[in-house]
């Protein structure tokens, strides 16, 4: 752990960033938070200090990296749903660029030069079914999945001008919970498909609606691929490490490499939990593509990232408690042991 040093995490109070977090931690790095909380939750920074403010908030963020010794920086903060994106693009352009003009600006003002981005899927658009692969052309169909690929291209330019150097993390549908229970996912609105189907399954909620049962996959419902929230937080250390050696700067996509539909994933919760998902069939939304599945072989090349818990049961296994779901789950395997 020699050498390790303080890493600036912008949105480190949220899902994922939180998750990065404790992995910083537990890789020998200090993680500083900086979160104006109004998604994220000041009890999930537990591995270092919290700096409440802004990203856009560029004299803020300065005087952060200065105070705190910081000599990288992970980038989450930003607004992440493609429906509010689709009627509030305006906004999205705004905190999602001016976020990332703002750190750039500041990383410069201060010499930090290593950057670990939250990039997105979304940023391919609707590409043809198959492995998607870094050189697949991006072709963003929502102001979100723009937004992203306005700051990848920023990053590209003020590397090529500045001696930046980062690596844009292309990740896929981010689930499940810290193994260890330190953490949750927490959404409020909720619009994950995994949570969304645990919370309905649980009664908490309604019936799920999924929404298009017509799309070219094995049985009509839109394919995703889903990666362990505890497997992407991995992935970025693994990439402030690679920076940190003097790597040069990359785009990789991190997901499982496997693909599941909606029913499958639903018949998978059923089959861990013991609690099946009720569900409504709706029209399919306007910009969903049929199915966004990883080639993850650039990301294991460049880091030697491999996802470890990222098989779709184990997802719903480590989220389940956090939807009073272990309950069900410890019942039906005990049942199946008495049997």
């Amino acid at each position: 752990m020699t050498g390790r040093f303080p890493i600036l995490v912008t949105g480190g109070a949220g899902f994922i960033g939180s998750h990065a977090c404790k992995a910083l931690h537990q890789a020998g790095y200090l993680p500083v938070t900086f979160d104006n909380l109004s998604t994220g939750h000041t009890d999930a920074v537990k591995w270092g200090p919290l700096e409440k403010a802004d990203v856009r908030n560029q004299a803020g963020l300065s005087a952060a990296i200065r105070s705190h010794g910081i000599r990288a920086v992970m980038h989450f903060a930003a607004s992440a749903y493609v429906g509010e994106s689709v009627e509030r693009p305006a906004f999205y352009y705004d905190n999602n660029a001016g976020g990332m003009i703002s750190l750039i600006n500041a990383c410069l003002d201060t010499g930090v030069k290593q950057i670990v981005f939250s990039s997105s899927c979304a940023t391919y658009g609707s590409p043809a079914c198959g492995r998607i692969r870094e050189d697949t052309p991006q072709a963003p169909i929502n102001p979100y999945g723009r937004s992203k690929l306005m700051c990848e291209d920023m990053l590209r330019d003020c590397s090529a001008a500045h001696g930046l150097r980062f690596a844009a993390l292309r990740y896929f549908n981010a689930a499940g919970a810290d193994p260890e229970g330190d953490l949750s996912e927490r959404h409020d609105p909720e619009t994950h498909l995994l949570p969304l189907a645990m919370q309905a399954a649980s009664g908490r909620r309604g019936p799920l609606q999924v929404f298009g049962t017509d799309y070219p996959t094995r049985d009509g419902s839109c394919e995703r691929d889903y990666i362990h929230v505890s497997d992407l937080a991995r992935g970025h250390v693994l990439a402030v490490d690679y920076l940190a050696a003097g790597g040069s700067s990359t785009a990789l996509n991190l997901g499982s490499g496997t693909g599941h539909t909606i029913f499958e994933a639903l018949e998978a919760i059923r089959s861990v939990t013991g609690k099946a998902v009720p569900h409504e069939l709706a029209p399919r939304r306007a910009g969903d593509p049929p199915s966004l599945t990883a080639d993850p072989g650039l990301a294991e090349e460049t880091l030697g990232f491999r996802t470890e818990r990222s098989g779709l049961e184990q997802i719903i296994r480590d989220a389940a408690p956090s939807f009073g779901l272990a309950a069900a789950r410890e019942a039906r395997h005990e049942r199946q042991a008495a049997e």
